[in-house]
């Protein structure tokens, strides 16, 4: 399974493009959009604020997070 990494490149260091794997600097609304078309299985969407984020599935390890650099 390929890892989502956040950017932390918007306003406030929020996430406004991800990369994963070898694809970089997608847009948050396209990863999004792939999250709910199931083609990230250990990924979810939130709202914040109204904006969707992707967010990692929980799980015991720190190192697959989105944000695991902030």
């Amino acid at each position: 399974m390929t890892k989502i990494k956040g950017k932390n490149d918007g306003p406030s260091g929020r996430n406004e493009h991800y990369d994963i794997g070898a694809r970089k600097n997608i847009p948050r609304r396209n990863v999004v959009a792939e999250i709910k078309r199931g083609e990230h299985p250990g990924a979810h969407v939130v709202t914040v604020n109204n904006r969707e984020y992707a967010r990692d599935n929980p799980d015991a390890s720190e190192n697959d997070n989105v944000n695991r650099d902030k």
